[in-house]
């Protein structure tokens, strides 16, 4: 972390304000995750059923993710950063009142919306203010304000069990989703918008309306986009069958109880804690793409011994909390990768196309997991799904162009002082 000390004032609360964001909106997906025993017991909800709400959740962060991108590029990054926190929160509330799947379902869309919608925004957002030299360790370690925002409902979780019986229990829990409305107010008090945007807004636009959005798609930066949103699918896919269904197969397959659960769940948020930390110091060090593949190695192994293995409960700790690190590193080393990638005046469509996109794509599989579930093991389905997910994002990763160091302008494309590997240079599409 000694990375902070060398932010300035500006760069500092824009760091909390995207960390804070993150996290709360992290706190209400999370939620989702711990209750859907409950769901499964009180609402007579399938395992396929609770597989299509984690889908529709993803989804809706697939359009939620690029149509707040696209805004972005039109309004301002706070602004929009501001309206998806607060629209995560009030849909995880209205969720306390669902009474049945279809009701779930929409406001599992919503949410997603929402939460897709902060995610790229807040990328966006700290890529152009961060300079370059630290781009990688800042950008990344604010997605360990996710490992934050589920600690903080994996410690809510058995209060709220002890307290509530559980038909009610997890509508308490979905109601206490409003808290995060309260980040709108600090953000728009105390972060100011991106000096990067704010200069290129003042610039003449070369584009507006439908062709602005679909630029991404012309043949300057086409193949970019297809890449970037390929890996975004193999990392999300994978990485939302460990996180969807995770709690449940502690909880059913191999037999803990909510109590205990919380344990294993607590060293895998610990690993989403350290792991975008680790990431950013790599992949500063030596570059996005080496830093892609070494992560994705280590995590197809966590995976395959976590499911396949049958580990003493002593070893599922510590790959609980290795499952954890490269999930979330690889998660978190999309953020400045993807903005160095495009040029200002497109990048929030870009980052919330491949990042929303990812997601939407991706959410094939924890619904593949609940219907493979319904005839096979629930650790068979989850593993070959989250490998296969893997698999896909290794492949993108090495067709991913390297951008270590590039600077980030604020008007037309960046210039082309990446890195593509020692003593060399690339452009970035």
């Amino acid at each position: 972390m000694g990375w902070y000390g060398q932010l300035d004032a500006t760069e500092r609360r824009t760091f909390w304000a995207c960390f804070a964001g993150f996290g709360l909106d992290s706190m209400d997906n999370s939620i989702y995750a711990l209750v859907i025993p409950a769901l499964i017991a009180t609402l007579g909800l399938t395992r396929p059923e609770a597989g299509y709400l984690a889908t529709a959740a993803l989804v809706g962060a697939a359009v939620g993710g690029w149509g707040a991108g696209v805004a972005a590029d039109r309004i301002g990054r706070i602004r929009v950063l501001q309206g998806t926190i607060l629209w995560v929160a009030l849909c995880t509330f209205g969720a306390a009142f669902a009474t049945g799947f279809a009701p779930l379902a929409l406001l599992r869309f919503g949410q997603g919306m929402g939460y897709g919608g902060e995610a790229a925004v807040g990328a966006t957002l700290i890529s152009e203010v961060v300079r370059p030299a630290l781009r990688g360790r800042v950008a990344s370690a604010v997605s360990s304000g996710y490992a934050v925002g589920y600690a903080g409902a994996v410690a809510l979780f058995p209060v709220i069990a002890s307290l509530f019986p559980q038909d009610l229990g997890w509508r308490v829990f979905f109601a206490i989703g409003l808290i995060p409305a309260a980040a709108v107010f600090l953000i728009r008090r105390f972060v100011p918008e991106s000096g990067v945007y704010a200069e290129s807004a003042a610039a003449p636009r070369r584009t507006g309306g439908l062709d602005a959005v679909l630029r991404i798609f012309t043949r300057a930066h086409r193949r970019t986009t297809l890449v970037a949103a390929t890996l975004s699918t193999g990392i999300f896919g994978g990485n939302y069958v460990m996180i969807i269904w995770l709690p449940t197969y502690l909880r059913t397959a191999l037999g803990f109880t909510v109590a205990t659960s919380a344990g294993y769940l607590a060293a895998n948020i610990a690993g989403s804690l350290v792991g975008p930390l680790l990431y950013g110091q790599l992949a500063d060090r030596v570059g996005r793409r080496p830093a892609f593949g070494a992560f994705l190695l280590l995590q197809a192994l966590n995976v395959s011994l976590y499911v396949f293995a049958a580990p003493s409960l002593g070893s599922l700790i510590g790959l609980s909390f290795a499952l954890g690190a490269c999930q979330n590193a690889l998660a978190s080393g999309m953020t400045p990768t993807f903005a160095e990638l495009f040029e200002t005046s497109l990048r929030g469509n870009a980052q919330g196309f491949c990042l929303g996109g990812g997601r939407g794509f991706g959410s094939v599989m924890p619904a593949l997991v609940g219907l493979i579930a319904a005839a096979a093991p629930l650790g068979t389905a989850m593993g070959v799904c989250a490998l296969g997910a893997y698999a896909v994002a290794l492949a993108a990763t090495l067709a991913l162009p390297e951008t270590t160091g590039i600077e980030l302008g604020g008007v037309g494309e960046p210039p082309t002082t990446g890195r593509d590997g020692p003593g060399r240079t690339c452009r970035a599409r």
